[in-house]
């Protein structure tokens, strides 16, 4: 089993391009993955042949566009494994999927309602619980992180009990790389009825996510980490459970009928997509899809997960660097710190050298006071970069290294 990088590279055509006069090295596709011409092209296409409101119009073009983002639902759905399309909920990005969620459910919650979270969350899947800590009076518990970065289970497992009403957690760290065993959370979860949210931003990249084989109620994503555009997430829901939550936003589009005494709702996933849809950029994250499809996601993921431990092999015995996360299995994200150095430090003099990574808190600041440290450098990698770039990057890394020795 094998990929080869230089296969697709071709296709992205940004890589072809220079950084301070030396090769562009991408390694900060956790933040942000770049796009291929499948990707492009499907969006300017639909904006130069068939643009129009979906749902709306009975004309050609209004059917042909509704088609394709129908089209891209689809191609959700299957990506997940979803039981249906209806399950599928287009949202402006991850972040407003576990909005959404956060502030439906939050409704129907009081003062001492149980969150059960981690220690390893993004942002995303905390401040929207933390409104309804502010607002609600709900509490948040927080399950630990070992000091590899593994989830501690058998503390998670204490925190879930008669009070909790949502486990949500990441299925991939954006920071530590980590692959939560998330079959087994969903079980504990479900044995107190308690239902569970995933954040699958980083994973739905990485490895196979198939919602029913998990059980889950709850997943979202994002499309710009999947080679797709910005402006565009996904909240999948079983539909036992959608069908249940008070509508995000209200609008057009998401209503059956409205007069001036009363309201109706729309059908699933309609009622949760007020006003218009992100229209272009769902089609192109149909496109994204499409064209992951086309290659070995398994073989992929060994590529990926050889460049991390090439980087791994080459920075071997360094005292100066300190990796956080270093869990079994986990993906291929690599942050950490250097010795005497600040991360932005770091990430700015690796930008001399063209190799582009992320400095900062990654959005996980509760992750890094649990280390101890302020912020950490991230090396991200994605599967159009080689061995030749890992090289360039630990290469890099010595060579800014130099300059606080």
């Amino acid at each position: 089993m094998s990929f080869d990088p230089e296969t697709v590279r071709d296709e992205f055509p940004i890589l072809s391009r220079e950084v301070n006069g030396r090769p562009l090295v991408y390694l900060d596709n956790a933040a942000s993955a770049q796009k291929p011409r499948a990707v492009i092209e499907a969006m300017v296409r639909v904006m130069e042949t068939s643009y129009a409101n979906v749902h709306r119009g009975l004309h050609t073009m209004a059917n042909e566009t509704t088609e394709a983002y129908e089209g891209a639902r689809e191609s959700v759905r299957r990506l997940l494994n979803a039981g249906s399309a209806a399950e599928i909920v287009f949202t402006k990005g991850g972040t407003e999927a576990i909005n959404l969620v956060a502030s439906s459910i939050g409704l129907g919650l009081k003062a001492g309602d149980e969150i059960v979270l981690t220690e390893m969350e993004h942002h995303a899947n905390i401040v929207p619980w933390h409104f309804l800590r502010e607002r609600k009076g709900v509490v948040l518990r927080f399950a630990p992180v070992t000091d590899d970065g593994r989830l501690d289970l058998a503390a998670l497992e204490t925190l879930i009990g008669p009070r909790t009403h949502m486990v949500a957690l990441t299925h991939m760290s954006n920071v530590l790389g980590t692959i939560n065993p998330v079959a087994e959370v969903i079980a504990m979860a479900h044995a107190w009825g308690a239902p569970v949210l995933l954040d699958g931003c980083q994973a739905v990249v990485h490895t196979p996510v198939d919602v029913r084989a998990l059980g889950v109620d709850f997943y979202a994503f994002t499309g710009h980490k999947l080679y797709g555009p910005t402006g565009i997430g996904v909240l999948y829901g079983k539909a036992e459970y959608l069908a249940k939550l008070p509508p995000y936003q209200g609008g057009g589009e998401m209503i059956g009928y409205v007069t001036k005494d009363d309201i109706t709702y729309g059908e699933l996933p309609y009622r949760f997509e007020a006003g218009t849809p992100p229209i272009i950029e769902a089609i192109g994250l149909g496109a994204a899809i499409g064209w992951l499809e086309q290659h070995d996601r398994a073989a992929i993921a060994v590529h990926e997960r050889a460049l991390y431990d090439r980087v791994k092999a080459r920075l071997n015995g360094v005292n100066w660097l300190t990796e956080l996360g270093t869990a079994p299995g986990k993906g291929a994200i690599f942050a950490f710190n250097v010795a005497g150095a600040h991360p932005h430090d770091i990430a700015q003099l690796l930008d001399q050298s063209g190799v582009a990574v992320r400095g900062g808190t990654h959005c996980a600041e509760p992750l890094m006071r649990r280390f101890g440290v302020t912020a950490s450098a991230r090396a991200s990698f994605a599967l159009y970069n080689t061995e030749a770039e890992a090289d360039a990057f630990a290469d890099a890394l010595v060579k800014a290294q130099s300059f606080f020795a």
